[in-house]
């Protein structure tokens, strides 16, 4: 369930990082304009009391002056050219352009396609670029429509898992309550096989009675996972290396072998392969997996072999693979999809089951590995 939930926690956190940034850049651009507009005030001030100061000894140059130190510290790019088009003057330009006349002189084009220039035929040219906080607000829009649109993609997304959640609680509901309804057919086949056990008095007729009581704890089995469905995993200690033993043994006496042969085997080390989960539902998935396997083999002669190996990492690697024609390249993608299924009686739900219980029960991982022959899913569980 985390491995769903991080998806909705990353993408709030996103929209409401970038609307704490757009809060605070707005009143960035709030106080810059501020200081624009108390800049322009002194610049006023400054003209009107040289305008007002008629004693003789007054000097405009001053007044100018004050003038264009103002101008530098506003932060715009000014830069003067003569009629000749040589530069005479310039404010707030990079450093790297001083004494470099031909980088200047790109310079003012590029000021020039941003703002026409002003053109003075006493003086020459006034070309500008844009302030800070000018250049900022260029890049807001595209920050709005950002942000709308990771809201409509928030929204749509919970919608979606709001969805999902609740066709996965109406599944769960259904799971245990037709658990519940096997309970009673059950306990009555148990009752007629034991008597069948007092009656029989042939070795072939004992021979499938015991067959019978042996599919009959596996129903009861299937019935406890239904059970499970929906409900908190399990974390108990689990030998894989017995739990492929045992599920390639009872394939084994079920594969067929009259018109084809499937030969269905385990392989493990001699130690035991131990990790942390929930044993039936790890049984359910490898049911799954090596179900799909004699299925894969489609009508010819092959094998299964079912694998349990410690990792270098110090979890476990549980494999399931088999010699048939393999997974077609175009469908590798596709497999796992729920509904999706290459069976034409199939429901497409075992394999998007069995990776919903290792991946959101187990946190692990089941992927489809890389193989030179047949194919090979590989359960990856940490220690």
């Amino acid at each position: 369930m985390r491995r769903r939930r991080w998806p909705v926690l990353v993408m709030v956190l996103g929209v409401l990082g970038l609307l704490a940034w757009y809060v605070g850049y707005t009143q960035h651009v709030v106080s810059q304009l501020r200081g624009a507009a108390a800049s322009q005030g002194r610049m006023y001030a400054r003209i009107y009391e040289a305008l007002q100061d008629t004693s003789t000894t007054a000097d405009p140059t001053i007044a100018l002056l004050d003038l264009s130190q103002q101008i530098r510290e506003s932060g715009l790019p000014l830069v003067l050219t003569d009629r000749n088009g040589r530069v005479s003057a310039s404010a707030n330009i990079p450093e790297t352009l001083q004494g470099d006349t031909a980088a200047l002189r790109a310079y003012v084009r590029d000021l020039d396609r941003r703002n026409p220039p002003i053109v003075e035929p006493s003086v020459g040219a006034v070309h500008f670029g844009d302030s800070a906080v000018v250049a900022g607000m260029r890049v807001i829009p595209a920050l709005q429509a950002l942000g709308i649109v990771l809201l409509v993609g928030f929204g749509l997304y919970a919608l979606v898992e709001r969805g999902r959640a609740e066709r996965e609680k109406v599944w769960a509901g259904m799971a245990r309550e037709a658990a519940h309804q096997l309970g009673t057919p059950l306990s009555a086949m148990a009752g007629w096989i034991e008597l069948l056990q007092d009656t029989v008095t042939g070795p072939s007729s004992a021979r499938a009675v015991e067959a019978m009581g042996q599919d009959l704890q596996r129903l009861e089995r299937v019935s406890h996972r239904f059970e499970r469905i929906g409900r908190p995993p399990r974390r108990e200690a689990v030998d894989c290396a017995a739990l492929v033993d045992r599920l390639a043994e009872y394939f084994a006496l079920r594969a067929p072998t009259l018109a084809r042969t499937v030969r269905i085997r385990s392989e493990h080390p001699d130690e035991p392969v131990v990790t942390q989960g929930d044993q039936v539902l790890l049984e359910w998935v490898l049911e799954v997996l090596i179900k799909n396997a004699m299925d894969a083999l489609g009508g010819r002669n092959g094998e299964v072999v079912v694998s349990a190996l410690p990792t270098p990492e110090g979890g476990v690697r549980i494999r399931v693979q088999d010699d048939g024609p393999g997974v077609p390249r175009h469908l590798r993608k596709r497999i796992f999809d729920a509904g999706y299924s290459t069976k034409d009686r199939g429901w497409g739900i075992g394999l998007s089951l069995a990776r919903r219980i290792v991946e959101e029960n187990h946190d692990g991982r089941l992927v489809l590995a890389d193989t030179d022959r047949g194919a090979a899913f590989d359960i990856i569980l940490s220690g």
